[in-house]
């Protein structure tokens, strides 16, 4: 199957089913999902931001966040470089964070699945 390195925009937009997510769903059917060990806490981020502005769905966030951080997921988790991605991070004007996905992709010759418009950008560079 065909590695593709998915990013906390694409992932969170299921995971939280955001209206974004739909488009995100079918570009991870049938491949090889991978992504940086970062992702763990960049959802766990979101669900926090999320919980804190409707508390009502607080459990429906942490359950949606378990499925992925207690790894039952297919998810292959990559530990990246720091160096490198500073490295990449400065050369592209990216976050660390964003270029941990960038870097990963490129290493691993994979399609970067984001909902991120400067990351998609980056990637076009």
């Amino acid at each position: 199957m065909n590695p593709v390195v998915v990013d906390a925009s694409a992932l969170g937009a299921i995971l939280f089913e955001e209206p974004s997510g739909t488009l995100v769903w079918p570009r991870l059917q049938g491949v090889t999902v991978c992504a940086p060990t970062l992702l763990k806490f960049e959802l766990a981020n979101i669900a926090v931001t999320k919980s804190r502005r409707h508390p009502e769905s607080t459990e429906q966030f942490f359950s949606a966040l378990a499925l992925v951080i207690d790894e039952r997921t297919d998810i292959v988790w990559h530990d990246v470089p720091a160096t490198d991605v500073a490295l990449m991070a400065r050369a592209t004007g990216l976050s660390a964070y964003d270029a941990s996905y960038l870097w990963l992709a490129g290493m691993l010759d994979a399609d970067l699945v984001t909902l991120d418009t400067k990351l998609a950008a980056a990637i076009e560079e």
